[in-house]
């Protein structure tokens, strides 16, 4: 099921042992020729401790002519590395009832011949064998070409019984959707006679959506059986979540349940989304959710219970269950009354530092985060350890998913907006992705807000990067930085005057969505202010080459790597300590009234600017080494000069910067010196999480 036609269709943590209980696999299916895909595949198994692969044969693609030779290479290829399960399905259409694959075979008893052939020559390679997939699902077996299921019965007994003739362990293709009245059928009809496991398929959330739980289906499955006396395994040869609507979060709860059932093995679908430009067998993006059940998305990004997997063995995976263990107290002590602040983004550097200082303040606060960067769990650890979690909502959803993003904003009193794709980099790589998060999400909040009952306040980050690369400001240059001509930058840096000028998809995206909240401000009256940031640091940071660059320079110091630097490195920036701007957040907060509307330059100043290579020496004396350096091109949209003159909101609110640059850098290097990335369970994780 869910695949695409024509098919084959289409640690850093240490790791404990799976429950030896129940074997866990993954479904993955292959194209003809998908090399490196099956290579990909394979390195992401074994990231996330899994043995166990589906896949299937196409029965159709065996007789093309590049069948043999790729299934020459495939089988041997997968067999060094995982126990497969293969599933064999998809009837030549030259010898098919009707010209497709899904339809029954002119002679039933060719399917054995196949099974013959295959095993001879590659059963070396597999233990199992799988027949046919979904056999009660017209998509995959067009029973309506067999209304008695004759040559289905026929079809599968004979493959059966030369399966198991030749020494393999034969499978049912698993029900979808479960149903005990056709597998009574079968056992009327002898095919169960030398089938060791019987499949079930199942898609709760998806596309069932009256499922009863995992384990009332098994039993159902089992007094079938035992009605026949038979002794096969009932295996879940098929079960996934659709992420199409951003719940990220219930995927990881639907595993979990998968899981813990009584099923003796289990297979997830599926370790990648379906590629968005192929048609799945009932067509074109006919069903959207289709193309979402992956792990990861179909250009590798993983999702939540992909990084949950490589953070965590299976093991304590399957003794957790977050619908039931999301801090229950939290949840049933909440009143629809209460009122909390929101922070999207709030499991994110900036947004656990802001919810720390809330929480101090005796704010409750609702921590909104689909845990999409990494490290951002181990924030999420430490605020929960450091606070009464009845203090504390969180809320591991994505602000794509409006309905999760409503709830919350229902409960909110203010609203501080920090999610979003944040890297130009991967704005490039993907901006599609930088689209849906940075305008589609904001709007998402925009919009909750707007149809509240209470409409509360909302401050957004934005960038310096919607004032473009400052084409039209000159520059000269010394050794170490770059200076600008004109007389007032160079004193104050650059103001809302300059002219906006979205540079790159970020900037676009980050701009446009700061124009919706001030028009909205102006529109609909809502109250809202717009924070254009220049560089922040601080602890809690887990900078990266693309984004966070003056923790990224310092980790790469303490651990002896090198740093990449674009462009010549006279690239200068003013840097802002969190702390300060947890301070600037809290006085916009309690001056909503007075800057409503306003967009503001928010950054160190002059007093705090700092070049790339200016770093790299101050990195270089505090830790008495040569840093290496490697540089490269200038990248897209990059500023060769940013510092943010902020003499307006000085002027709103009394704010300016008061951590200097040497004791903020200090503080970030002692911080990250301190990290030695521990081992955290998922219950410290978990603990106070409401669902």
């Amino acid at each position: 099921m869910r695949k695409n036609n024509n098919s084959t269709n289409n640690k850093k943590y240490s790791r404990k042992r799976p429950d030896e209980s129940k074997e866990i696999g993954i479904l993955q299916w292959f194209h003809l020729g998908e090399y490196e895909k099956v290579e990909q595949t394979l390195n992401d198994l074994k990231t996330i401790g899994i043995k166990h692969l589906r896949t299937g044969i196409s029965w159709a693609d065996y007789y093309t002519k590049e069948g043999e030779a790729w299934y020459d290479w495939l089988l041997p290829r997968l067999s060094k590395e995982v126990e497969i399960l293969p599933c064999f399905l998809y009837t030549p259409p030259s010898i098919g009832i009707a010209h497709k694959t899904s339809s029954p075979p002119k002679g039933p008893k060719r399917f054995a011949d196949f099974m013959d052939i295959f095993i001879n020559r590659y059963g070396e390679h597999f233990e199992w064998v799988e027949l046919w997939n979904e056999p009660n699902n017209r998509s995959e077996y067009d029973y309506t070409l067999d209304s008695n299921w004759d040559i289905f019965c026929e079809m599968i007994i004979c493959a059966a019984y030369w399966s198991k003739h030749l020494g393999k362990k034969v499978a049912l293709g698993g029900m979808s959707p479960i149903d005990v009245n056709w597998l009574d059928f079968m056992a009327q009809r002898n095919v169960l006679e030398n089938v060791d496991a019987v499949g079930i398929h199942g898609f709760p959330g998806s596309f069932d959506s009256h499922f009863r739980n995992w384990n009332d289906q098994i039993e159902s499955v089992q007094k079938v059986l035992d009605d026949h006396n038979l002794q096969p395994e009932i295996w879940i040869t098929e079960a996934g979540f659709s992420t199409w609507q951003y719940d990220e979060k219930q995927q990881l709860q639907e595993f979990i349940k998968v899981i813990n059932s009584s099923a003796t093995r289990v297979y997830w679908y599926s370790l990648y989304d379906l590629c968005p430009s192929r048609s799945t067998v009932d067509g074109f993006h006919l069903d959207e959710r289709e193309y979402h059940f992956g792990l990861k998305d179909y250009k590798g990004k993983p999702k939540l219970l992909y990084r949950m997997m490589e953070s965590f063995d299976l093991h304590s995976l399957k003794d957790i269950d977050w619908c039931k263990s999301s801090n229950p107290a939290a949840k049933k002590a909440r009143k629809s009354t209460d009122k909390y602040v929101l922070v999207t983004g709030g499991a994110g550097f900036i947004g656990v530092n802001l919810a720390n200082h809330l929480l101090n303040l005796g704010h409750k606060v609702i921590v909104y985060d689909n845990l999409s960067r990494p490290g951002v769990e181990k924030n999420l650890e430490w605020l929960l350890s450091e606070h009464d979690s009845k203090s504390i909502w969180v809320e591991i959803a994505d602000i794509r998913n409006y309905f999760n993003l409503k709830k919350a904003v229902d409960h909110a009193c203010m609203i501080f907006h920090l999610a979003g794709q944040v890297a130009v980099t991967t704005s490039l790589e993907d901006p599609s992705f930088d689209f849906d998060v940075n305008i589609r999400g904001t709007f998402n909040v925009l919009e909750a807000i707007r149809e509240s009952a209470h409409q509360p306040p909302i401050i957004f980050t934005s960038t310096n990067k919607v004032y473009g690369s400052l084409h039209d400001v000159a520059f000269d240059q010394s050794d170490f930085r770059y200076v600008p001509r004109d007389r007032d930058i160079q004193k104050y840096g650059i103001s809302e005057s300059q002219p906006l000028d979205f540079h790159s998809p970020y900037g676009s995206s980050k701009g446009s969505a700061e124009q919706y909240v001030l028009d909205y401000a102006r529109s609909f009256d809502l109250k809202a202010v717009v924070f254009r940031m220049s560089c922040i640091y601080g602890p809690h940071q887990f900078g990266t080459e693309d984004q966070g660059w003056v923790a990224h320079f310092l980790i790469n110091a303490i651990k002896e790597e090198m740093i990449h630097i674009y462009g010549d490195g006279k690239q200068v920036r003013d840097i802002l300590f969190i702390d300060d701007l947890v301070k600037a957040f809290q006085l916009a907060w309690e001056n909503i009234e007075k800057i409503n509307g306003e967009a503001f330059n928010i950054g160190g100043g002059l007093d705090n600017s700092i070049s790339l290579l200016e770093l790299v020496h101050l990195i270089e004396i505090k830790k008495d080494v040569k840093v290496d350096l490697q540089f490269d091109k200038v990248r897209t949209g990059d500023q060769v000069y940013y510092i943010s003159d902020y003499r307006k909101l000085k002027k709103a609110v009394g704010w300016s910067p008061s951590v200097t640059m040497s004791e903020g850098i200090d503080r970030l290097y002692r911080w990250l010196q301190k990290q030695h990335k521990p081992n955290i369970t998922i219950q410290q994780l978990t603990n106070g999480i409401a669902s």
